[in-house]
């Protein structure tokens, strides 16, 4: 039996359904808080106990989550008195990738849509295992491949070894471990040694053109200087439509009923991998257009005359790509953005980015700073303040202030943060129905 400490983690959910599907006896623990990866948890009927010494017995293997340890967790620590083998997340997700044709899909943003889309396609055509950070997992011991996306804190994804690697981008993030750009670049270098047939790269990014690889690199993207080249591009409110170009050879027009430069440069590193695999192309085409995307990632609720969207989005690359989609989809609508900034670390180092993308808003709400592994008393002098005094007209709201919406009309109301937002917005939708 393997023991979850953290199970409502968004990796772990993913890692748990996995091996449940895999045929292992898989249970966990949290907090008691409601999270949206419980679902796929209670689908699989995988046990969710509230943390307790009482749970750690012997006979368990441990899988424990990157956010606990021995001195915060009495889980962690009653299984260390107790000898019990401890696995990482990352070393279990290793274990269970050897078993298949492994693709990683990496990147500072956009990796957890770009992992979606791939699942979706290679599933549809072919049969694929995923492990996605929205709390998605799915196996059959039958498949060939296993999609997974792989994040670069702690240089967490270096316990991978795929068959194919795909970098979405990079940039800085996670300061509170890198200490600058370089660090994350060599960190990627790092990464990308551990591919064994193919690394499939977004030529667009400056630093993953600083990337060296002794065997196959495909890049892609939009300059012509890339192997894949998207070409005739057009953004609609309906979608984005455009060409593709291997190697200056035509291949086929696709379709996606997603929107901004984002989502197409992610359909790109599907569609190169697609292609390197030898699928039917036609269908690789059939099946991004039925993708609606991956959740937390630009979910929408339509209220009367505003539409709701829930969105993980908190570096300021992320802001903005999720600015311009609304924009690309609404044009005729005001854009709103109710934002909590995401640890005091990032808060420190981007708040002018963060400023400058918010201020394309025409409306923007802040929020208290989301500490997660950080502690507010450490940084007693940054709080919001360092954001929204600076936007002109920006008001502040947490939790229990849906009201402060509640005169808002044709509108795009952006919530975005990686952390749950979801009492907010329902507190708001009710009091707009009630209207």
């Amino acid at each position: 039996m393997y023991h979850f400490i953290g199970i409502k983690g968004s990796g772990m959910s993913s890692l748990a359904q996995i091996m449940d599907s895999l045929g292992m006896e898989v249970q966990g623990s949290d907090v008691s808080k409601h999270f949206f990866t419980e679902q796929g948890l209670i689908e699989h009927g995988i046990k969710i106990y509230e943390f307790n010494p009482e749970n750690i017995k012997e006979g368990l293997v441990v899988v424990q989550g990157n956010a606990f340890n021995e001195n915060n967790n009495e889980e962690v620590k009653r299984a260390k008195e107790l000898n019990l083998k401890i696995l990482s997340y990352q070393d279990m997700v290793g274990e269970i990738s050897e078993m298949f044709n492994t693709i990683c899909i990496a990147g500072c943003h956009g990796k957890t849509t770009t992992t979606a889309m791939l699942s979706h396609v290679l599933n549809n055509i072919t049969g694929c295992n995923y492990l996605i950070g929205d709390g998605t997992g799915y196996a059959n011991k039958n498949n060939k491949y296993f999609a997974l996306e792989s994040c670069e804190y702690k240089r967490h994804f270096l316990s991978y070894k795929p068959s194919y690697s795909i970098i979405t981008n990079i940039e800085l993030d996670h300061v509170d471990y890198y200490k600058d750009i370089y660090d994350v670049v060599d960190a990627y270098q790092s990464f990308i040694n551990n591919t064994s047939k193919c690394a499939i790269v977004c030529g667009d990014d400056e630093n993953t053109r600083k990337l060296k690889f002794d065997k196959k690199i495909i890049y892609y993207g939009l300059s012509e200087e890339n192997n894949v080249v998207a070409k005739n591009i057009n953004y609609s409110k309906d979608g984005t439509s455009f060409d593709v170009y291997i190697d200056n050879k035509y291949i086929n027009n696709f379709n996606l009923k997603l929107y901004g430069k984002h989502m197409l440069l992610n359909s790109l590193a599907v569609i190169t991998l697609c292609y390197l695999e030898n699928l039917d192309l036609e269908k690789v085409k059939e099946n991004l257009i039925t993708f609606k995307g991956a959740k937390r990632r630009f979910t929408e609720t339509k209220v009367k005359d505003n539409i709701i969207v829930d969105d993980y989005a908190h570096h300021p690359t992320e802001v903005l790509a999720t600015i311009n989609s609304a924009r690309q989809k609404y044009p005729n609508k005001s854009i709103v953005a109710v934002f909590e900034p995401h640890t005091f670390t990032r808060t420190i180092r981007f708040h002018k980015e963060l400023i400058k993308v918010l201020k394309k808003c025409d409306k923007v709400y802040v929020m208290d700073i989301y500490g997660a592994r950080e502690k507010q008393e450490n940084y007693p002098n940054v709080t919001y303040k360092i954001i929204a005094d600076e936007i002109e007209g920006a008001q502040t709201i947490n939790r229990d202030e849906a009201f402060k919406l509640k005169d808002i009309n044709n509108s795009v109301i952006l919530f975005m943060s990686p952390n749950d937002l979801s009492k907010l917005e329902n507190d708001y939708i009710k009091l707009k129905q009630e209207q």
